[in-house]
């Protein structure tokens, strides 16, 4: 556990951390490892009642300034952009996939708008570094503008350097305006477009600048507790290169302050007032899941693959089911794990990443003209002073045990039966013995647990084929899933990424007994109740999380029963329409969108109407809508945007009271609100990833 204070001085009021007790360091999340298992036994640990414990000492305490630490720093600008960087960039700021990023680089770059993207090349040429600085000296002054051009090498092993570094085209580059006036504001190309302009100008900028503050304040226990606490701030004293990336921003230089961390300007030996010291529990989190951003970073590290075949291999593994996509972080599935193992016990050269960037480059020499295709791909495939692959293949395929591949150990029971998960021609099933369970197909490998696994087990298997449809003549089926029963219609095609169309039964319904006839009636949701008399749009009876309601444009209003949805008629609907939102304890309003699981709790996330306008929630954080974000437009990779920027802000802190004798005619307006600074924690906003 952490204590997290917040101190009043008369210069104003700020949030610090607990890092010492009686002269002893608080263990933090570095401390332990992977498995939760602490590194070493010189740190102290606070659990929940001694984390709780100490905050009743320290509140109210007597405290101090103990130091205030001051030091520069200097920030560089980051290198023009490359395909791997760029694909990087796009999925962080943009959370755009490594296809649909190349997709519009590749729309950008046939209009003659950006130079050619697919490259390792880090070099401008002559003419657009000229542009560049042009560029940088009208619109934002000399002062911004280095006395030579920087230039950047590229770390890439074997880097195809035949083309220029990623930017704007021309001798003269198009504002990113023009760009957004051409394909819209809100198109692919003209949010790249931008991400690549600053880039580019950026490269050619002045180092950033700015002072680092770290202040410590010590507090004398009640008990007898001997505490320091630090806080950290930041304030940048020359943005530099930092100008190009608030470029179109309604205020850059508010912009800019946002990329503060402010502090009071206390001194040492000041006075410090802990008025709150509030436990705070934190968990040893595992690694992150890749995303496509961070894969291909890693690729280019092991020289697995090039600018032209990054996004085919992200939109491979995708294709072939090996992975798949839990808002932005890539998820693999029981057919990868079944397929590492066969590849890793029988055909391991195959799958060394040694190997693999090996022949990378020796492609590279037959691409350049340095080496002959046909006597290379002769000892690939024969071999010559090793094993070919042909030798390889047929020596192996005989000793392939297919069912020994496919089964994946989850671990033992309480009779020492061995549990397995197997992928199978109709999905993933987990199996003990001659006993089997199908899994949903959404459970992530690492989420089966025995426990887990012995409860589908057990669990009654209500999964069976109920008839077919009339109109398709597709199988109608009723299933168990990650969210209860449901209905489907057809099979999940291999080569397709449309789902099925699928429907949960209502609350009243039992899967073991759900008829044809009810599963047909299921599906066809969302019903069409009529038009609105004032519009002509459809009104549409639908069924959601939160339960029945019915959606005419962006209005929604809840419906009591299921049963209402094939009920309910167009007058009935207007007039439900036409009465306001209910906002009492019996039913919340449905929301106005759902969209996909947040990768970080796991939960649904949807779209609700709030006292101050839609915000998107899953349950545990909220995050207002933007200015420029709607509704309708909302994507579910920007939804998981805003629910993670504000979790960085972290918790909003509450006014600490005031004291009669601390109020001054004098102060500064900032410091008699006595509220912690809202920027205090958030970490400051990176313009640009690192390379």
């Amino acid at each position: 556990w952490d204590l997290i204070g917040t101190f009043d001085t008369e210069k104003g009021a700020f949030d610090a951390t607990l890092v010492t007790v009686d002269g002893k360091a608080v263990a933090t999340g570095g401390d332990f490892d992977d498995r939760g298992q602490r590194k070493g036994n010189n740190k102290l640990i606070l659990d929940e009642q001694g984390a709780i414990d100490l905050a009743g000492q320290l509140t109210g305490a007597p405290a101090n300034i103990a130091s205030v630490e001051a030091k520069p720093y200097t920030r560089k600008p980051y290198p023009p952009f490359r395909t791997s960087t760029l694909q990087q960039e796009a999925g962080r700021k943009l959370r755009f996939g490594a296809r649909r990023t190349m997709s519009a680089a590749q729309r950008l770059y046939e209009g003659g708008f950006i130079t050619y993207m697919r490259t390792d090349s880090l070099t401008l040429s002559a003419a657009a570094v000229a542009s560049a600085r042009a560029l940088v000296a009208d619109r934002y002054g000399s002062e911004y503008l280095p006395q030579k051009p920087r230039t950047y090498a590229s770390k890439v092993k074997n880097a195809q350097e035949a083309h220029e570094a990623i930017r704007p085209a021309g001798d003269s580059f198009k504002s990113p305006k023009t760009i957004a006036s051409q394909f819209g504001a809100t198109s692919d190309e003209a949010k790249l477009y931008d991400l690549i302009w600053k880039r580019t100008v950026a490269s050619q900028m002045k180092n950033a600048k700015g002072e680092s503050v770290k202040v410590t304040v010590a507090v004398s226990g009640k008990a007898g507790a001997e505490a320091t606490f630090t806080a950290s701030g930041k304030t940048i004293l020359f943005p530099g290169f930092l100008r190009a990336y608030v470029e179109g921003s309604d205020d850059p230089e508010a912009a800019l302050d946002d990329q503060e961390t402010h502090l009071p300007a206390v001194a040492e030996g000041d006075s410090a007032t802990p008025v709150a010291i509030e436990p705070k529990g934190h968990e040893t989190k595992p690694p992150a899941r890749y995303t496509e951003a961070s894969l291909i970073k890693r690729l280019e590290e092991l020289s697995i693959g090039r600018p032209s075949t990054y996004a085919s291999i992200i939109s491979t593994i995708q294709d072939r089911g090996y992975v798949y996509k839990k808002g932005s972080a890539l998820v693999p599935t029981f057919t990868a794990f079944a397929t590492v193992a066969l590849m890793e016990q029988h055909f391991t050269d195959l799958v060394d990443y040694e190997f693999t960037a090996r022949m990378e480059d020796d492609l590279d020499e037959i691409a350049n003209g340095d080496l002959d295709a046909a006597p290379w791909l002769r000892d690939f495939y024969f071999g010559n002073g090793h094993s070919g692959l042909q030798n390889l293949v047929s020596s192996n395929i005989e000793e392939i045990d297919a069912r020994e591949i496919n089964a994946i150990p989850i671990g033992v029971d309480a009779d020492g039966n061995m549990v397995v998960a197997r992928s199978g021609k109709f999905g993933p099933y987990v199996q003990r013995g001659e006993q089997t369970a199908s899994l949903p197909p959404d459970l992530a490998p690492d989420e089966l647990t025995v426990e887990k696994a012995i409860e589908f087990l057990e669990a009654p298997n209500g999964d069976r084929v109920l008839g077919k449809d009339p109109e398709t003549g597709l199988e109608v089926s009723v299933r168990t899933g990650r969210f209860g029963a449901y209905v489907q219609l057809g099979e999940q095609q291999p080569d397709s990424k449309k789902k099925p169309k699928r429907s949960s039964l209502f609350k009243d319904m039992s899967q073991e007994e759900v008829a044809l006839e009810e599963a047909l009636r299921l599906l066809s949701l969302p019903r069409v109740v009529g038009q609105h008399p004032e519009d002509g749009a459809d009104i549409l009876a639908q069924n959601g999380r939160y339960g029945p309601y019915l959606k005419w444009g962006k209005e929604s209003r809840s419906l009591e029963e299921e049963a209402q949805l094939f009920t309910v008629g167009l007058d009935d609907a207007v007039r439900r329409l036409k009465e306001p939102k209910k906002r009492g304890r019996r039913a919340a309003a449905p929301p106005l969108k759902e969209v996909g699981d947040d990768p970080n709790s796991g939960k649904p996330v949807v779209v609700k109407d709030g006292r101050f306008g839609p915000y998107v929630t899953d349950g545990e954080t909220n995050a207002s809508l933007r200015k420029g974000d709607t509704v309708e437009e909302l994507t579910d990779e920007r939804a998981m945007e805003l629910l993670q920027l504000r979790r960085e802000k972290g918790p909003t802190k509450k006014k600490a009271t005031k004291k009669p004798t601390k109020k001054k005619s004098t102060a500064k307006k900032k410091a008699t609100k006595k509220k912690a600074p809202a920027k205090k924690k958030a970490p400051a906003k990176k313009p640009a990833a690192s390379e």
